[in-house]
């Protein structure tokens, strides 16, 4: 018994579940163990008990009869002999002797045994009779034979006759002595039978004890613990969640119910959390929503400015620009070179200006229009490409290559924009010094295709290969290549549409690597491989709402840094 430190209370050391199961299961084992033990023994000794009154005594006291009989037949025969003289009477007599059953035989057999008061009686009459067959029945029977019927005295009769009453009164006692421990047996063995039955009772009785006690023990230990333990778990898990679950049971259903309390605890720690959780939710949700419809409006808003941009800006630009067009042409050479140079700057910017707008609502309206997505052949995407693009490609004796091209899934006019574009750039941005050459790739890489557009141009500097996809970044000077700095970021927001990506692969050598991805068709069928194509004649080319960019590559050993400033 433990002691609290500072409390004379004892404390009981509470004994583990597994350990209170051993012990009970333990000492309910050694309840049967006794109970079957002592039930074998005494059904062992009802089958020694048995044996012997149905087998041991029964065949002794027949075999005793049976040796009784035949000396009472061999001495009739002597007798009947002595006084007829006929051998035929001695026929019981010689039957008697050529059988081996005889008190001598029982004699020996009841030695190897351990009942001496038997063994003493059966001795005694197998010296009895042999007394009388020794001392009278073969002396009979030779001088019978020898002098015939007179020759045996009326004394030798008579001496006879007492010692067979002798050896019928020894045996007569050992049968006696044998009936009476058979008797003994069979009183034993009825005691024993009453006894057997009791054991098995016992037994049986044993059994449902056990039974009963362990069914007593497992409700007490586990059955009400673990159905205290689920009318708690039910009440928390219905929604009660300030419901205690108390500790019930022996040592580990106990612990279960220690770990599932604070399981309840750390739930009720969670729920908070998640309520506060979801209070902050419902307020960022609400402060999406109210953004979200800012941003609708904004919307809206961008929507009529490209409307108004499309409409009537470009309608002042076109006056301004058609104005200052007719004031150059009919006063070009009147005024002096200053003010010619003045009209020159205005009509230019004004065309610039133009294509600034037309470039920016281009850019708006990628993704924003809802065209069709289908499976688009790339084959005649970079045909209509190459269409639009003939007179630039006529002017500047360009060769565009491309190997098997595949089939995607996007809209077809956006590709065509970006066919276009890249090329355009390939075209604009060329090495005067040696042919334009420009080559489309494609290369299967798991569920999209990536394609490469490869020129052999001034090139770029791997340090401006992200910057040039910026809107408005311009690694040039105007006067050296025209365009409005859209041009990339536009091929950009339509590869990034369609679910790719594009990048400036860095290489050894001239010329601009320009990679993006697009999502395969399934299945993927690749038109077949064209040859390199050479505009032979001029067509005239849509408008592009876009110009791209690339960085430059000065036909001249420069500094690239004196090239490289952005400008907005």
């Amino acid at each position: 018994m433990a002691w609290v430190s500072g409390d004379q209370t004892p404390r009981r050391r509470r004994w583990t579940l597994r350990r209170r199961l051993r012990t009970a299961i333990i000492a309910a084992g050694l309840a049967l163990a006794v109970v079957i033990l002592a039930t074998v023994l005494v059904l062992g000794r009802l089958l020694d008990l048995q044996d012997a009154v149905t087998e041991k005594y029964f065949t002794a006291i027949t075999q005793a009869d049976g040796a009784f009989i035949q000396l009472i037949d061999a001495e009739t025969a002597v007798r009947g002999y002595a006084l007829t003289g006929d051998p035929v009477t001695l026929e019981p007599y010689d039957r008697s002797v050529a059988d081996d059953l005889s008190f001598r035989v029982l004699a020996d057999r009841e030695a190897r045994g351990d009942d001496a008061g038997l063994t003493a009686a059966a001795r005694a009459a197998a010296d009895a009779s042999g007394h009388w067959y020794d001392e009278f029945a073969t002396p009979v029977m030779d001088e019978v034979r020898a002098g015939g019927v007179g020759a045996v005295s009326t004394q030798e009769i008579e001496q006879g006759r007492v010692l067979f009453d002798e050896a019928r009164a020894a045996a007569q006692e050992y049968i006696d002595l044998l009936r009476e421990r058979r008797s003994q047996a069979v009183d034993e063995l009825a005691t024993w039978t009453l006894v057997a039955a009791g054991m098995v009772v016992l037994l049986v009785l044993a059994a449902v004890a056990v039974g009963v006690v362990m069914w007593i023990t497992l409700r007490r230990w586990i059955l009400k613990p673990l159905d205290s333990l689920a009318a708690d778990a039910r009440a928390v898990s219905s929604g009660d969640l300030q419901h205690p679950v108390g500790r019930v049971g022996p040592g580990e259903i106990s612990a279960l119910a220690v770990d599932v309390e604070r399981m309840r605890v750390a739930l009720v720690d969670q729920v908070r959390s998640m309520e506060s959780s979801r209070a902050e939710l419902e307020s960022a949700h609400a402060l999406l929503t109210e953004q979200a419809e800012e941003l609708r409006r904004s919307n809206r808003d961008l929507e009529q400015f490209a409307y108004v941009a499309s409409h009537d800006l470009q309608e002042p630009l076109r006056k301004i620009a058609s104005f200052t067009q007719l004031l150059q042409k009919r006063y070009g050479g009147q005024m002096d070179e200053r003010a010619d140079q003045y009209i020159a700057f205005a009509v230019d910017g004004a065309k610039r200006m133009q294509r600034l707008i037309q470039d920016l609502l281009g850019f708006s309206r990628v993704g924003r229009l809802g065209g069709e997505v289908s499976d688009v052949d790339l084959g005649v995407v970079l045909g209509d490409a190459l269409e639009n693009l003939s007179e630039s490609l006529e002017e500047s004796g360009a060769v565009v290559t491309h190997d098997e091209l595949p089939v995607v899934r996007g809209e077809e006019p956006m590709l065509v924009q970006l066919f276009q574009n890249l090329i355009g750039n390939a075209v604009k941005f060329r090495e005067p010094s040696r042919p334009v050459t420009v080559h489309i790739g494609a290369t299967r890489v798991g569920e999209a295709w990536e394609l490469e557009c490869r020129d052999n141009g001034i090139g770029i500097d791997p340090q401006y290969a992200e910057r040039v996809f910026v809107i408005f970044q311009r690694l040039h000077a105007k006067d050296v290549y025209e365009g409005t700095g859209i041009g990339l970021s536009l091929c950009k927001k339509i590869v990034e549409f369609h679910g790719g990506r594009i990048w400036i692969e860095p290489h050894d050598g001239d010329g601009t690597r320009i990679h993006w991805t697009l999502p395969a068709a399934e299945p993927a069928e690749p038109v077949d491989p064209a040859e390199p194509v050479d505009p032979a004649e001029p067509v005239e080319p849509v408008e592009s709402t876009a110009e791209a960019v690339e960085p430059v590559a000065p036909a001249e050993p420069v500094d690239r840094a004196d090239h490289a400033t952005p400008e907005s």
